[in-house]
């Protein structure tokens, strides 16, 4: 199905440049975006003009080495918002759905240079105190509750009843929330990302919990992530922390749940790769890489600003104009594929995880997060298939993400641990 949204429309470039696509209404299939990228890329090349609210304009840089240059020159293309044209010269309404996404936060998405690398290092560090066996050993058991829930009724749909729910539940404990107050939160951070009416009423909910949880840990500092941001000697202030742990969660949780879910599908509809997987011909890494270049978890990611005019990807771009980062777009860019189109197993040249200064420092726990999900339910739901043809599977409607509205499965012999093995896998002996 191609998107309504998916015409040109017209747009305030005017003289200066080509009429925009849309990027987002209410018809927008991640599944026809494909498609979409590739007509873009036919009329006007690795930097196609778009539209990503009524009236906001950007573009969106679908070539693989523009990409990489987007990403790495911070002398021309910066992260903060405040040079964005349309916004200083009060284009941008306060409450548009994409201004939780895009307004300006102190948090390292937002940052160049020495301000940039100060949150990061912070950021980073405080991630490399994650310990990875015991990160992989709280995602099994979470994953196990999980499947154990719904085991008992043969069928599931593992969005909501697993990819969604696992990622929350390792990502509250890391933070140090309590799972209650953890399950607000996911709840705020859905309606940030769908960038609707409601995601600036969303965006404060979600700040709301955080300001919380900084008081509480600043009085009572513990062994996790958002402690080690507290007391880094980088010297960030609440704010900071609120805004950088925000940006981790937000894109942590729905990307792994986008990553997770759509591993699970090509796992349930590729059956020469499910065979070569079993018998051990490739890895669940493998599976994870293939999905990253196909079916990325974030399909666009804002956003870049010129500092200054140039001729980029065959497109004059004005100083202050914004440029997206099209990740689907650029790994499906004939200039890095085979001829046959299909990635090469084991090439991660792939930019799902974005480059340069600014690539994401979660990517490892993401993975092994990602992955201990993927093989702990092939392992304990062995015979697990679609239950509905593939074609019928739905996508979830947004410009930014690459992920399945809902995968319905069924199964008969789910292979749950035993008591001495959830107690082993407790560490208890």
């Amino acid at each position: 199905m191609t998107p309504a949204s998916a015409s040109p429309t017209p747009s305030h470039r005017g003289a200066r440049g080509p009429a925009a696509t849309a990027l987002y209404g209410p018809e927008l299939d991640g599944d026809a975006m494909p498609e979409l990228y590739e007509r873009l890329r036919r009329a006007h090349g690795p930097v196609a003009p778009v539209t990503i609210a009524p009236g906001i304009d950007a573009w969106l840089v679908i070539g693989h080495r523009e990409l990489l240059r987007l990403t790495r020159e911070e002398q021309d293309f910066s992260h903060d918002p405040r040079r964005w044209t349309l916004l200083r010269e009060g284009r941008v309404p306060p409450d548009s759905p994409i201004m939780p996404i895009i307004g300006w936060r102190p948090a390292l998405l937002f940052a160049d240079g020495q301000q940039h690398r100060r949150m990061r290092t912070a950021v980073s560090e405080a991630l490399t105190q994650i310990n990875g066996h015991e990160l992989r050993r709280s995602v099994r058991a979470a994953a196990e509750r999980l499947i154990a829930s719904f085991a008992g009724r043969r069928e599931a749909d593992l969005v909501p009843h697993y990819a969604r729910k696992l990622p929350v539940q390792v990502i509250i404990e890391l933070l140090g929330l309590d799972e209650r107050t953890g399950q607000h939160m996911a709840h705020a951070i859905n309606g940030v990302v769908i960038a609707n009416a409601d995601s600036v009423n969303a965006g404060q909910r979600m700040n709301a919990v955080l300001l919380a949880l900084i008081k509480e840990k600043r009085e009572r500092p513990g062994e996790d992530i958002t402690s080690a941001l507290l007391r880094h000697p980088a010297g960030l202030t609440d704010e900071e922390v609120l805004h950088n742990l925000a940006v981790m969660f937000v894109t942590g949780q729905q990307n792994t749940v986008n990553w997770i879910s759509s591993t699970l599908r090509v796992l349930l509809c590729d059956p020469a790769f499910r065979s070569s997987l079993t018998v051990g011909h490739l890895s669940v890494d493998d599976a994870l890489d293939l999905v990253l270049w196909r079916h990325p978890p974030g399909q666009n990611v804002p956003a870049r600003y010129a500092t200054r005019d140039l001729d980029f990807g065959g497109q004059r771009i004005r100083a202050g104009d914004m440029l997206l980062l099209g990740i689907a777009g650029a790994n499906r860019d004939p200039g890095v594929l085979p001829e046959d189109g299909v990635p090469v197993v084991g090439n991660r040249s792939h930019l799902a995880f974005g480059a340069g200064p600014h690539s994401c420092p979660a990517q490892d726990p993401a993975r092994l997060i990602t992955r201990t999900a993927v093989d702990t339910i092939r392992h304990r739901l062995p015979d697990l298939e679609l239950a509905v043809p593939e074609s019928e599977l739905a996508w979830v409607r947004s410009p930014w993400d690459k992920g399945l509205a809902a995968l319905p499965v069924r199964f008969s012999e789910p292979q749950l641990p035993s008591i001495m093995e959830r107690a082993a896998g407790a560490g208890v002996s």
